[in-house]
């Protein structure tokens, strides 16, 4: 298990270099929604893979004009085809992420976590 080390561009004015973490079958990040996160994951393990991201105390949402909740305790599924990529702003999922947060299926999967 390792925690996803975020990258920070904040003051950046040259290149810099992304912190890439190898995924394994349970890992952690940790979400700071006072900053702009974004979650970068690169599949070349060979086959397709579906990264599901779940906090801990995610239970349940209640949207306005929804008149009821939504569960969101099994978190956020992120499908990614062997040899692609995909990106997500934390803040847009930011309902899956409460507690401590887990990435898991991504076995092989290489992750980095830029934060402005």
């Amino acid at each position: 298990m390792a925690t996803i080390t975020p990258t920070s561009v904040r003051g950046a004015g040259a290149p810099g270099t992304l912190t890439v973490t190898v995924l394994t079958a349970s890992d952690t990040l940790v979400y700071k929604p006072t900053q702009s996160q974004v979650l970068i994951l690169r599949n070349d393990t060979g086959s397709s893979k579906t990264v599901n991201i779940d906090g801990a105390n995610a239970t349940t949402i209640s949207p306005s004009g929804y008149g009821g909740t939504i569960s969101v305790a099994g978190g956020k599924d992120i499908v990614i085809a062997d040899g692609a990529s995909a990106f997500v702003r934390l803040s847009d999922i930011k309902a899956f992420l409460a507690g401590v947060i887990a990435i898991t299926g991504g076995t092989g999967v290489e992750a980095m976590l830029i934060e402005q």
